[in-house]
């Protein structure tokens, strides 16, 4: 009797895990068209990454094919959307190099905090007090613009907690101010409204576009000069990646605190981005050989699209709907400071240190 018992409380345990296994196999089909998809030279040329175009057609697929998903592979987009996302952002740390940074100095380094930083505080202050967003939204869009973009994005929304659709939000306004970086800003260099010599256009490009793949796209109509610089510019930015988190970490679990009757409260520490920091380590002291980082990355790129391509299933458009404008506004307003501000700092730290 009680073996009979036994073997009916473990069918629906392993039920569950087949659900969840399945899930994440969905996903993983899913981002592998989704990359498929970003290859096409149409989207590539756009700088638009796998990562863009999995939360877009993970979104579609959400809002109007969800139904034909199965109720059990929740646990496995879920799973895809959280944790493997926090594994994929901490092995992030691999595209970056202590040597790198340290090729573009002090002045490369000075114009990524400063536009972090500045950034990320006029983000949160004009998210919540002028377009009176949640601290969620507002500090996912100000990430956005401040660090690297999509994957910014995403390893807030896991240090957050936060709901799928205010990602969603957030990354809307990266692939609009940062596609539309890649047109305007070589176009104003080049037709002489930015007098910025190769230093100068790259610290700008780098210190202020969105994401990676942006920056490159915008640079490599420079000169390669440029684009080296850009991508190391920017290549910092996400370093500060792992700073900036334990701060805001720490700012969250302070204000848990404060709220709490007992005025105590846990240090959310982001493990990933502890992860994050130990492997730029790892790939500075060239630990691993060049087709190993370059095949780990390779399969980084595709956890991260899965990733996101969960968060779009997950995203509803109806949440959107609620406090897109105002999520837009705000990106709006951090694409002003990018552009103005930015150049500002860059003509400010060339000065100071040329």
């Amino acid at each position: 009797m009680s073996t009979v018992t036994s073997a009916q409380s473990l069918a629906p345990a392993a039920s569950s895990t087949r659900g969840q296994l399945n899930g994440i196999l969905f996903v993983a089909l899913f981002a592998a068209a989704v990359t498929r998809l970003a290859a096409v030279p149409a989207i590539a040329g756009l700088g638009i990454s796998p990562l863009i175009v999995g939360i877009v057609a993970g979104a579609i697929y959400g809002n109007a094919l969800r139904h034909g998903m199965p109720d059990s592979w929740a646990a496995g987009v879920n799973f895809s959307a959280r944790k493997l996302l926090r594994i994929a952002v901490a092995f992030f740390g691999l595209r970056v190099s202590l040597q790198e940074i340290a090729q573009v100095g002090l002045s490369g380094f000075t114009v990524s905090v400063l536009v972090v930083v500045s950034t990320l505080v006029i983000g949160t202050w004009a998210g919540m007090k002028l377009m009176k967003l949640d601290r969620d939204t507002a500090l996912l869009t100000a990430a956005g613009s401040a660090i690297c973009g999509a994957a910014a994005v995403l390893a807030f929304e896991s240090t957050l907690q936060s709901k799928a659709h205010k990602s969603a939000m957030a990354v809307g306004s990266v692939v609009l101010f940062g596609t539309l970086s890649m047109f305007l800003y070589p176009l104003a260099l080049n037709a002489g409204w930015l007098h910025l010599d190769t230093l100068g256009a790259g610290l700008f490009f780098g210190g202020t576009i969105h994401e990676v793949a942006q920056v490159v796209g915008a640079a490599s109509n420079v000169s390669p000069e440029a684009t080296h610089i850009a991508t190391i510019v920017k290549m910092t930015r996400v370093m500060l990646l792992v700073p900036v988190l334990l701060v805001v970490g720490f700012w969250i679990s302070r204000s848990r605190a404060a709220g709490s009757a007992q005025g105590k409260g846990k240090i959310a520490v982001p493990w990933f981005a502890l992860g994050f920091l130990a492997l730029v380590v790892v790939n500075s002291l060239h630990i691993l050989p060049d087709a190993a980082t370059s095949t780990i990355n390779m399969l980084d790129t595709f956890a991260l699209t899965m990733a996101m391509t969960a968060l779009g299933m997950e995203t509803r458009i109806a949440q959107i709907r609620q406090a897109g404008p105002r999520a837009l506004a705000t990106g709006a307003i951090l694409y002003v400071w990018l552009v103005v501000g930015g150049l500002g700092i860059t003509l400010g730290v060339e000065h100071l240190f040329g």
